[in-house]
């Protein structure tokens, strides 16, 4: 399977900057599998997408103010926390990166923490740094005041105040993620409300989302393609009440990708029935076209990157020529793109 099936145009005006004013005001592109139609609306109109006796499931996983900004010289340098080795000692990604040599001491303001650069044969190979901050106190205790939310690099812009809000999803809980489950981020407690009182179960699962979320597929043939591993969790009482909807005949609701990907990598078959491996994981399940899905039966989620893993699960979970189209459409009709963009609903 050639990586140029899952590339699209896209003009960069449609790469979203900013959210939308409102969560719930974004744009909803729903996909219907069985028809193949698609049709456009408003995301405050999922609650009639979904019946009483289904289950949203919902990735719980809140995004860490890891981004530092700091000073070499008088050289302005952008770090990204992406991995925690020992206390005070980090794989960064860092720009630009040969500013970042052993020895090399960084200054971080206005706080002015500073860390050294370490030589390190692993981080290098990653293409990341090896920093050591030159502190007694742990720095995650201070990440909440001196860290910036670690926007992805399509949004060419500044980290604003209202960042540290609109960049998580408002039932955010479990922290570790470096990047927000996005199609997450449209949902009020309002929404979420008028669906629980409707009798549509809201469940939660934790993936924390890491950097490879963000790395597009090289290889030609994307089997060759070796997925990421991400840590997850499946609580005991969220596996049995999914287990519980689909043997009553409910349709089970992924939103977003990260959802999806840790409900498959659960999910197995005993005595012809659904069952879920529960507890704490990691996943790397690659999910392309020819891939049979066993536990979702629908999928809200973002406009995605093309070449990206992401957008082959939406292809493999809706169908090539469906997904090209709805992509296409999307395009025709402005839709905002990426994780501060509109959404669509594959059912």
């Amino acid at each position: 399977m050639n990586i140029r099936e899952f590339d699209y145009y896209l003009p960069q005006e449609l790469i979203a900057q900013f959210p939308s004013e409102r969560r719930d005001e974004s744009r909803l592109l729903c996909i219907d599998r069985s028809s193949k139609t698609i049709r456009h609306g408003c995301f405050k109109t999922v609650i009639d997408e979904l019946n009483a006796g289904d289950a949203l499931v919902l990735n719980d996983t809140k995004v860490r103010p890891v981004r530092l900004i700091g000073r070499i010289g008088t050289r302005q340098v952008d770090v990204l926390l992406v991995e925690r080795l020992a206390k005070n000692s980090y794989l960064v990604k860092a720009k630009p990166g040969a500013k970042f040599k052993p020895g090399t001491e960084v200054v971080f303001s206005p706080s002015r923490i500073t860390a050294r650069c370490v030589e390190d044969d692993a981080a290098r190979r990653k293409g990341m740094k090896l920093l050591e901050f030159q502190m007694e106190e742990d720095i995650e205790t201070l990440l909440d005041s001196v860290g910036l939310m670690p926007l992805p690099p399509y949004i060419k812009r500044a980290v604003k105040e209202s960042d540290a809000a609109r960049y998580q999803t408002v039932y955010a809980k479990n922290s570790g993620a470096i990047a927000a489950p996005t199609a997450g981020l449209h949902f009020t407690q309002e929404i979420l409300d008028s669906l629980w009182q409707k009798g549509v179960a809201l469940i939660y699962l934790t993936l924390h989302i890491g950097l490879g979320t963000f790395t597009p597929v090289r290889a030609e043939n994307i089997k060759e393609h070796k997925m990421h591993a991400e840590s997850c969790e499946l609580p005991q009482d969220a596996a049995r009440e999914i287990e519980r909807i689909r043997r009553s005949g409910g349709r089970i609701c992924a939103v977003g990708t990260t959802v999806c990907r840790v409900l498959e990598s659960c999910a197995y078959i005993e005595n012809s029935e659904l069952r879920f491996k529960h507890g704490k994981g990691t996943t790397d399940i690659f999910i392309y076209p020819g891939y049979e899905f066993k536990a979702v039966d629908m999928l809200l989620t973002n406009f995605h990157l093309p070449k990206t893993t992401l957008l082959m699960l939406v292809y493999a979970f809706a169908g090539r020529e469906i997904a090209r189209e709805a992509y296409a459409e999307a395009v025709k009709e402005k839709y905002r793109f990426f994780s501060y963009g509109d959404c669509m609903l594959i059912a």
